[in-house]
């Protein structure tokens, strides 16, 4: 769960760690060294992009978010999401600290901040970066 994640990795997960949500939709995996990074994929989504597709991506648009530990958030131009399945499950009315990125996971969705303050939200019905 996110909480183990967040307090003390294991010595397996001093570098990096995965955690999905609850209903399997969203999977992140991400880094703690350097202040933290995090990789966010949404597998079924409603409605058009947070952003539109730039003419430089020939891939698929508006399912993966990337967050360091200060700057905005981008989508990143990728593959076809597929389901992946992780123990870690960040439970809802959860927050997991990883470096300076924090992440909460709620029923309406999950939403991961770094410390500038910038970040993303992802549901099934809405996909915003701030």
């Amino acid at each position: 769960m996110m909480a183990a994640l967040a307090g003390a990795p294991t010595a397996a997960l001093a570098d990096g760690y995965g955690f999905m949500t609850p209903s399997g939709n969203i999977y992140c995996n991400g880094a703690i060294d350097g202040g933290g990074y995090i990789s966010c994929t949404i597998i079924t989504r409603n409605g058009g992009p947070a952003t539109p597709k730039p003419g430089s991506c020939s891939g698929v648009w508006g399912h993966e978010f990337d967050l360091g530990s200060t700057g905005p958030a981008k989508m990143v131009c990728g593959q076809a999401p597929e389901r992946i399945d992780y123990s870690d499950i960040a439970d809802y009315g959860l927050t997991g600290e990883f470096g300076s990125i924090t992440c909460t996971s709620e029923r309406t969705g999950l939403t991961c901040r770094n410390q500038s303050g910038h970040g993303f939200f992802l549901s099934r019905a809405r996909q915003s970066v701030f």
